[in-house]
């Protein structure tokens, strides 16, 4: 078996990726990451979806792709020059909402309404590193939390591994979640809500 063989990725992430390589962008979520969002997407019909860090969209253009046509994305990006990538290439799909705003000030803001969703990708600092009880909360029973980049990356900053084991050790110690962590890709970690 080979991980990578017959990923059918959707179309429209090659296109996203060469605007992408344009504008230098590098923290994309990888491959093996899209196809198990797309997964997991699937398993919640009629979902709701919530994305922190939209980048140029190829994890939005993952998880869509597994969405049925009752289900609803959220995104949230702070960058307005990354956001309009993705709202280029996946704007004209209506399941998909786009927020461009920072992930924390989305998150406090979210904390005070009862919104709830089935799956969440923390792909920025915001519901990961900050505001994860946020997320934890706007997390519904059965739900998926999702963060990747738990393996050492180039881009990490100076100190950034005390940081992931902190969060590893956190989200383990989280009676509600129930854990799995996947060392491929950039490492994943799977937790979801009992």
């Amino acid at each position: 078996m080979h991980e990578l063989e017959n990923v059918d990725s959707p179309q429209v992430v090659s296109e996203i990726l060469i605007k992408t390589k344009e504008v230098g962008f590098q923290m994309v979520s990888e491959p093996l990451v899209g196809s198990l969002l797309r997964t997991l997407a699937l398993s919640k019909p009629s979902g709701r979806f919530l994305e922190l860090g939209t980048g140029t969209g190829v994890s939005t253009a993952w998880i869509l792709n597994g969405m049925d046509s009752q289900s609803a994305l959220l995104t949230v990006e702070n960058d307005p020059a990354l956001l309009a990538i993705a709202q280029d290439h996946l704007g004209q799909d209506s399941r998909v909402t786009f927020h461009q705003e920072d992930g924390g000030t989305f998150m406090e803001r979210l904390s005070q309404t009862p919104e709830q969703f089935d799956l969440i990708f923390a792909d920025t600092w915001a519901g990961k590193y900050t505001h994860f009880e946020e997320a934890i909360q706007a997390l519904k029973p059965g739900g998926f939390y999702i963060i990747d980049d738990m393996l050492p990356q180039p881009t990490w900053p100076e100190g950034h591994e005390v940081k992931v084991k902190t969060l590893i050790t956190a989200l383990e110690n989280r009676r509600e979640l129930m854990v799995t962590k996947i060392s491929w890709a950039s490492g994943v970690i799977l937790a979801v809500k009992r």
